[in-house]
């Protein structure tokens, strides 16, 4: 593990050294075997994420469109995955206890996307007791030496995600990013190309196709696996996770960790459709030569309503999931925090309440976002219509009238 753990390793994994500055993007064979030269290992542990990867590689290839700056940063991705994946492999290898670690009882936040999952996973992050998968460490699970500081180590993610916001104007607004934000489990099953975050960034339907079809018990294996790895290194931790497409994930969360907690949050789904064809465009934009916004408003729309029908299918007959609103949760944080405390049989201690209040007291700028759905090609009616069922089941309110959806 020490040969891996050098610095020029780390130079290598970050900035494809070696690979030249051609910014096609390179087959799945030829991406691995560079991963496996700079790491100084000779196999990966598990081969398994190979399929995947070559179904991504091809969908992009065949449907992202990419520009140059796509083809970079895929690659860029790519070759960070497989450099994650290596240093797993060499941790296990130095201490093989690590695959032994228990996970008990994390919590799993889901449920319509911006509906205030970011604001409550972030609140949750402040008890002393409870820990995330903060950003820097879903990018890079490892410090690539021991001899570099974790303060620079964090910096350097800092710098990447600045990057990003500066290619991406609009989205700080929107999904501000920093080293210390709370993640999504989707940075963590990315890991071994089994995340639904691509599709958000890019258009590869098949891929996304292939992955519906296959499932996600493969994917939240590894999950498990990816927080044992952060567990070792800061031990007896109460994992809160978090992402809405957990609500695809739901069977796989369910078998890899039988006693986890689940908490659903929900909105006004037609909000959440401008917001997130919004959010999807942006996030598109600086890796496609061209964004056809209609078809980002059928896919977003088209995904949100499965989304709205696995809830209720999900609800169905059972009080196992604690339901939150997206109003109680911005209006009433504290009272959503101990709601989720006891649906997961924990007691907010004293420190813990002390440091939330004290953020929610802070001086906030709201930044009120109103989008179109017209835009994108949406009919607010017909969206409405196919909302329905949802709306009725977990008594949503309407955010706004049907005319303001209309307006840019």
């Amino acid at each position: 593990m020490s040969d891996y753990y050098s610095t020029k390793s780390w130079q290598t994994s970050r900035g494809f050294r070696n690979t030249s500055n051609d910014t096609n993007l390179p087959d799945a064979e030829t991406m691995m075997s560079t991963a496996l030269r700079q790491a100084g290992r000779e196999a990966f542990s598990d081969m398994s994420f190979a399929r995947p990867l070559k179904r991504l590689v091809k969908s992009y290839r065949d449907e992202a469109d990419l520009s140059v700056m796509g083809q970079y940063a895929a690659r860029f991705d790519i070759m960070r995955c497989l450099g994650n994946l290596l240093r797993l492999d060499a941790a296990e290898e130095a201490d093989p206890a690590i695959r032994s670690r228990p996970i008990t009882q994390p919590v799993f936040i889901t449920g319509l996307p911006r509906s205030a999952t970011t604001f409550l996973h972030t609140l949750l992050s402040l008890d002393p007791q409870n820990t995330v998968p903060r950003c820097w460490r879903t990018i890079y699970p490892y410090r690539p030496t021991r001899f570099i500081p974790a303060a620079l180590y964090r910096m350097n993610v800092e710098m990447q995600l600045r990057l990003f916001s500066c290619l991406t104007p609009g989205l700080s607004a929107l999904h501000p990013l920093s080293a210390d934000t709370p993640q999504e489990c989707t940075d963590i099953t990315a890991h071994i190309f089994q995340s639904l975050r691509f599709d958000t960034t890019h258009h590869i339907p098949s891929y996304q196709n292939w992955l519906e079809s296959h499932g996600h018990q493969d994917a939240f294996r590894f999950h498990r696996r990816f927080l044992q790895h952060l567990e070792a290194q800061t031990p007896d931790q109460r994992w809160i996770l978090k992402s809405p497409d957990h609500v695809f994930t739901l069977d796989a969360i369910r078998s890899v960790y039988p006693d986890a907690k689940i908490v659903f949050l929900h909105r006004d789904p037609l909000s959440v459709v401008a917001s997130c064809s919004k959010l999807t465009e942006l996030l598109r934009r600086p890796f496609a030569r061209h964004i056809d916004r209609t078809e980002v408003g059928q896919q977003v729309s088209a995904r949100l309503v499965e989304s709205t029908e696995r809830m209720i299918e999900a609800a169905s007959g059972t009080d196992s999931i604690l339901h939150l609103r997206y109003r109680d949760v911005v209006s009433a944080p504290m009272e959503a925090v101990s709601s989720l405390y006891h649906h997961s049989g924990r007691i907010l201690g004293k420190e813990g309440e002390m440091r939330m209040r004290r953020w929610l007291a802070r001086p906030r700028r709201r930044r009120p976002h109103k989008y179109s759905i017209a835009e994108f090609g949406l009919d607010p009616r017909t969206l409405s219509e196919r909302f329905a069922s949802y709306i009725k089941t977990f008594d949503i309110e309407a955010e706004r009238p049907l005319s303001d959806y209309y307006a840019n």
